[in-house]
């Protein structure tokens, strides 16, 4: 394993060097060599593809579909991408000039980062959070400035905690929600209040939305259908989650014509365009794939119920998540953070689950347990995190 931690090496670039590895690799690589293990750390569905999405994609390399797109995407692929996001979330994007499909969800955050950022601007992070979001600001040469959020109040954020964090600096905010790691959403009336701060202030919101279709107790409210603020806000999407496709590595962002234009510049540079075969598949998703994405999602949620109440009944608090497929218990009364826990509960009872900490401010003392996995699995996880609880008693 590389150290994580060396002396400048003066053929790397500083910035990359002052990055820390992701905190969540070190675990699945330590899973990766073990025996018996049941696994709650990946953050992918247990779900195959559906059927009809591969075989589009198969269909399109059969009829000879194997040369480069557009740079923005393949103009089918983008029309229905508008179709569905106005279908689905009531917003409204120029297929032309405001839909760009990427690499993943991940690189729509990276170029929106790269395109709006100048050296020194802050980009507020709402945290607990995904782990790539404050790297890739510090890559743009960006400062993240973590605002966390607590159990207390259901790892929610709130407007005044993003306003006393924005200074004279401050260019954006990164959002996600439903949340990565916590499962916690916001709803209208909480949206709006963080709209009148980004308008008092004049700022631009990433909102990655990529668990939007696995909302489960209401309907998901987009950031950028609120008044006013489609034009301040870069939305990410994909096919990952929901559609379950995380090896297509398939994204999209929507964004204002200037906005977009920049990120389509760096996207032009650095990737070309996304793998055309997995744009037909994507076709096939939106076309075609909805019922699929549903019954996932009616599994996802009984899981979800089902592990809430299972942790309640070990003694641990979990709050209830209302979309994504993760919860976040916290694990403060064994005494030991996050990161000591997890590697415990790995080593002992072999069960891989993800440290909190690795999500920033306001996840140490939690761990990340993801129910994407059959219910077999999560009874035997839970049973074996039960055994290792009454062993720290």
């Amino acid at each position: 394993m590389i150290p994580s931690h060396t002396k400048q090496n003066s053929r790397l670039s500083k910035r990359v060097q002052a990055i820390k590895p992701s905190g969540i690799r070190r675990f699945f690589d330590l899973a990766s060599k073990m025996d018996n293990i049941i696994s709650l750390g990946v953050g992918e569905p247990d779900f195959i593809t559906p059927w009809n999405t591969r075989e589009a994609s198969i269909s399109s390399l059969e009829r000879g579909f194997t040369a480069y797109s557009a740079n923005a995407g393949l103009m089918e692929l983008r029309q229905e991408i508008s179709y569905y996001m106005e279908d689905r979330f009531s917003v409204q994007y120029d297929p032309e000039t405001e839909v760009l499909v990427t690499v993943g969800a991940s690189e729509g955050i990276d170029i929106g980062m790269r395109a709006i950022l100048n050296v020194g601007d802050e980009v507020i992070v709402v945290e607990p959070s995904f782990v790539s979001y404050a790297p890739l600001v510090e890559l743009a040469g960006g400062v993240p400035v973590s605002v966390g959020t607590s159990i207390e109040h259901d790892f929610k954020v709130t407007a005044l905690a993003i306003e006393e964090a924005i200074t004279d600096k401050t260019k954006a905010v990164m959002l996600c929600f439903p949340n990565n790691p916590t499962g916690s959403t916001l709803n209208r009336e909480e949206l709006n209040e963080l709209v009148k701060v980004i308008e008092r202030h004049d700022l631009i919101v990433f909102s990655d939305e990529i668990y939007a279709e696995l909302t489960y107790d209401h309907k998901h409210v987009s950031f950028a259908a609120l008044p006013g603020m489609k034009n301040r806000t870069i939305l990410i999407q994909g096919f990952s989650k929901a559609f379950a496709m995380t090896g297509w590595r398939l994204g999209f962002v929507l964004a204002p014509p200037d906005l977009l234009a920049a990120m389509l510049k760096i996207h032009q540079y650095s990737l070309m365009c996304a793998p055309t075969m997995a744009q037909f598949g994507a076709l096939e998703a939106l076309r075609q794939g909805l019922d699929e994405v549903e019954r996932m999602k009616q599994s996802y949620k009984q899981r979800r119920n089902f592990v809430v109440k299972s942790f309640a009944e070990i003694g641990l608090i979990c709050h209830r998540p209302e979309g994504a497929f993760y919860a976040f218990p916290s694990i403060e009364k064994t005494g030991l953070n996050s990161e000591a826990f997890a590697e415990k509960l790995l080593m002992e009872e072999r069960v891989a689950v993800v440290p909190g900490s690795v999500f920033g401010q306001g996840g140490e003392g939690h761990i990340r347990c993801s129910y994407a996995t059959s219910m077999d699995h999560l009874e035997q996880a839970i049973e074996r995190i039960d055994v290792l609880l009454q062993r720290l008693k």
